[in-house]
């Protein structure tokens, strides 16, 4: 007995399977294909689709509703607020996200701590965004974990970006400014790691000084070094230039010896006056013998009964 024939499937059923098929990319890539970026964010497209190349598609300005972005492009986001990089001389501050740990030598040789922060903005514009992509959002930075990351990927990918490009410029504008002054120069405390004594003086005026030419070099800088104005808005703020821990507890130790010893000084001359002070009196009343009588009789007591003078119990103060 022959075998049953082979049902056959319908061409149309065939079809509409096939077609299903090939429509999930579609679908996939419709939706994919819509972006919107929040009130932070700025969002460069990028072409990905099967016969696009990899260009630069668009830019996507800050807070924008749903935009068609094409199939299967890719979305670099940066930050568009506001931003800034924090300096500082205490390790305990720093972190992996925007602060850290900055020591500069003086031109004596003093390795001097840096408290300041830098405060930009990416520059907005779209030709110099696509730019800036092309030249960083399409390579990874080496984060502090060792991640190899793109600028674009969330506030780690951009501070490794920042680390390494950006950083070694601002480090090397505070070394050559900080390096060109003498301690004493930043930070008053200083003059005492060179004599005993304490000089007055003020900070500020050089405080400011470097600040300014901090920001002159980063203005100056920069542009030339990343290969293009990304960076706009730059204010480097010094707020204060420490010294080394070990070395400001040996001031503070000298500040408090020093003090002692004034504070010494001070009671031996008060001591010195007393001492000229009663030899002139008793000068005075070996001249007037009747002086020093009076001037007795002024520091009884009130309400005495009894003054007999040459009797050891000459006063008498009657009790309550």
């Amino acid at each position: 007995m022959p075998p049953p024939p082979a049902r056959e499937v319908p061409v149309r059923t065939t079809l509409i399977v096939i077609a299903a098929i090939l429509s999930i990319p579609a679908l996939v890539g419709l939706v994919t294909g819509l972006e919107r970026t929040d009130g932070g964010e700025v969002a460069v497209i990028r072409d990905g689709g099967p016969f696009d190349d990899n260009k630069v598609r668009q830019v996507i300005d800050p807070a924008s509703g749903l935009t068609w972005t094409g199939w299967w492009s890719s979305t670099h986001g940066y930050p568009a607020q506001q931003r800034f990089y924090t300096i500082t001389a205490d390790p305990r501050r720093a972190t992996t996200l925007g602060v850290d740990v900055v020591t500069v030598p003086s031109s004596d040789g003093v390795n001097l701590g840096i408290e300041g922060t830098l405060y930009f903005t990416l520059n907005l514009d779209h030709g110099t965004l696509k730019t800036f992509d092309d030249k960083y959002g399409t390579r990874t930075f080496r984060a502090q974990d060792g991640a190899a990351l793109y600028p674009w990927d969330g506030d780690e990918g951009w501070s490794a970006f920042f680390g390494q490009a950006v950083r070694p410029v601002i480090d090397n504008a505070l070394r050559s400014e900080i390096g060109a002054m003498r301690c004493g120069e930043l930070v008053p405390s200083c003059s005492l790691l060179e004599s005993t004594a304490l000089r007055p003086q003020s900070s500020n005026t050089n405080l400011v000084k470097v600040q300014n030419a901090v920001n002159a070099t980063l203005a100056r800088e920069l542009p030339g070094t990343l290969g293009g104005d990304f960076l706009t808005g730059l204010r480097f703020t010094l707020a204060r230039v420490t010294l080394p821990a070990e070395v400001q507890k040996a001031v503070d130790r000298s500040l408090a010896a020093g003090a002692a010893v004034s504070e010494a000084q001070a009671k031996v001359e008060q001591a010195k006056a007393e001492a000229a002070a009663n030899r002139a009196r008793q000068e005075g009343y070996d001249k007037c013998p009747a002086c020093a009588e009076i001037e007795k009789l002024r520091s009884l007591p009130q309400g005495i009964t009894v003054y007999a003078p040459g009797n050891p119990q000459s006063v008498v103060v009657p009790a309550r």
